[in-house]
């Protein structure tokens, strides 16, 4: 759908239409009460600061439907879907790789309770590696915070996609 199309969408169809962008009632509200946009550019921004910061609920909501990076995701749901084309940016992952992300998995799952999430689009493995090991060493209201900034890009992003 182009930017036009997502501006004369109901507002309950707009709804349907972001929240496999982030399951957030207050930032899809957000964002569909400030249409109609300019631009594209404008969404995307809308999308950045619509619910900046999300609540540790809104958190933990939204957490439901990630996957573990480096994992497959099952499903045809359009969170799958878009899980799937954000992660296929890391390419195929080698032996090495893929031990290394289940082990810092694993470990960031004890430490935090939760999957660990990061923005992939953009990223290789080893940005991801980094940036999993330097998360390690948040305390827990650092990391949700992070986490929070990290659903945020992503939402961003597959709203800008939505649009392309």
């Amino acid at each position: 759908m182009d930017l036009g199309e997502f501006n004369r969408l109901s507002a309950d169809d707009a709804r349907t239409a972001l929240r496999p962008c982030l399951d957030v009632d207050r930032w899809i509200d957000g964002v569909v009460e400030a249409r109609p946009y300019p631009d594209a550019k404008s969404a995307v921004e809308s999308a950045r600061t619509s619910a900046n910061p999300l609540t540790d609920d809104e958190i933990a909501t939204a957490m439901s439907h990630h996957p573990r990076i480096g994992e497959k995701t099952e499903g045809a749901s359009a969170e799958a879907a878009h899980s799937s084309r954000e992660q296929a940016g890391l390419g195929a992952l080698d032996d090495s790789v893929q031990d290394r992300l289940a082990a810092g998995n694993a470990a960031y799952e004890e430490r935090f309770d939760r999957v660990f999430l990061i923005r992939a689009a953009g990223r290789d493995p080893e940005e991801v590696l980094g940036e999993l090991e330097r998360r390690m060493t948040n305390t827990d209201t650092q990391e949700l915070a992070e986490v929070g900034e990290q659903l945020i890009q992503i939402a961003a992003l597959r709203l800008e996609g939505i649009l392309a």
